[in-house]
């Protein structure tokens, strides 16, 4: 699907499935299967135009999501108005992408830039591994340039010299679609990169609240305060973060038929991360579906990873990937598990860095500290930056319970 036969399929009002070739035949079962032209015209005929993108992909859960182009278009706008809250011209941008377009976030900045009269740079994949060559195929420009990227994208990129140099040219690099780990947070900022760490969903037709660069740069942690077309409030019992806006997704597919989004009866909708109002903004906690409860405490996995991640990065230590996960105790109800890849020439060393390992952790509290270490030298993210947790825990599940390596 390119984006001109998006836009042509918009013009004649008709629903766009977009996927990744892996996950066409989930779609196509979503969609009712054979009745799936069906399906979709029903749907155009209630909601007009629009796509039906995935989500839910770090939790293993998989929906198809309906957005109404009308929902796009809403949310586009809010991105220009926030970009003209902190002194930028929206249609004078650029806008860079290096994502697809069954990705909600590599399928607004078509949005934006189709709205705000703007430029609009697709990025291929390929670029995003080779900075060199991304340099050379996006030279400086004049105009404000716009970034969105996961933070695996942005630490790719910070390991070679001309990464980092073209990365400082830029003017708002937007990070989302996973926590932005600590460490890599501090190491942009003492590069002086502009990043606006963001959140958003699928439901929500992208992003909800940015932090300013201004801001990031100045020490300011979290994600900032909510566009102006969106309210945010956590549950006062689980904490869960809840969002009310006019674009949220109308439901998704299941074997045809429309699931509506579960909402409350005042309109907001409950995502699956807690988070937390401070006075600089609003901060994820974690995944409500992956926390834990680890002696009387409730621990959130990607919160403690951040943490760990910084003193590894600190004591210099050879980890490539790191993912923390639950595993019942009898003592605690619940301890973590720590899955590791090691970087390539550390094989002889694996011992050494459990080691320290296991010694860093000490500086957490004990409800947080991993009960084992486990190497694992196929642990990556997925396309998109996150984590399939469901996935490694079976991969866990199968691991001998008594083993650290």
């Amino acid at each position: 699907m390119t984006p001109e036969m998006l836009e042509r399929a918009w013009a004649a009002g008709r629903i766009t499935p977009l996927a990744e070739a892996a996950d066409a035949e989930l779609l196509q079962q979503a969609l009712g299967g054979a009745g799936a032209e069906a399906c979709l015209a029903e749907l155009a005929s209630r909601f007009g135009p629009g796509v039906i993108v995935g989500s839910g992909g770090s939790s293993g859960a998989r929906r198809w999501c309906l957005q109404p182009l009308a929902h796009l278009q809403a949310s586009a706008a809010a991105t220009g108005r926030w970009l003209e809250q902190i002194g930028i011209e929206p249609r004078r941008c650029i806008h860079l992408n290096p994502l697809p377009l069954h990705h909600v976030s590599g399928l607004l900045p078509l949005l934006r830039c189709r709205q705000w009269d703007a430029r609009q740079l697709q990025l291929a994949p390929a670029l995003m591994k080779n900075p060199a060559a991304l340099a050379a195929a996006v030279p400086a420009a004049e105009a404000p340039v716009l970034l969105s990227l996961v933070p695996t994208q942005l630490a790719r990129l910070l390991e070679q010299p001309a990464g980092i140099a073209w990365l400082q040219q830029l003017r708002v690099i937007w990070v989302g679609g996973a926590p932005l780990p600590a460490g890599l947070a501090q190491r942009a900022r003492t590069l002086g990169l502009p990043l606006a760490p963001c959140y958003g969903a699928t439901e929500t037709a992208a992003m909800v609240c940015a932090l300013p660069p201004e801001r990031f740069l100045a020490g300011v942690g979290g994600c900032g305060l909510p566009l102006g077309d969106v309210r945010l409030r956590a549950d006062p019992v689980s904490g869960a973060l809840e969002i009310g806006c006019d674009r949220l997704s109308p439901g998704w597919l299941e074997g045809g038929r429309l699931v509506p989004l579960p909402r409350s009866a005042d309109g907001w909708w409950r995502s699956g991360d807690a988070a937390r109002l401070e006075p600089a903004g609003w901060q994820i906690l974690g995944r409500l579906d992956g926390a834990l409860h680890s002696g009387g405490k409730t621990v959130f996995p990607e919160q403690v990873e951040q943490r760990l991640g910084a003193l590894i990065a600190a004591a210099g230590l050879p980890v490539q990937a790191l993912l923390l996960l639950p595993q019942p105790s009898d003592v605690w109800g619940e301890q973590l598990v720590a899955l590791l890849r090691l970087a390539d020439d550390a094989g002889s060393a694996a011992g050494s860095v459990l080691e320290a390992l296991e010694q860093l952790a000490r500086q957490l509290p004990a409800s947080q500290r991993p009960r084992r270490w486990l190497l694992c030298p196929q642990l990556v993210r997925s396309s998109s930056g996150k984590w399939q947790r469901r996935r490694w825990q079976d991969w866990l599940q199968q691991q001998n319970p008594e083993a650290n390596v």
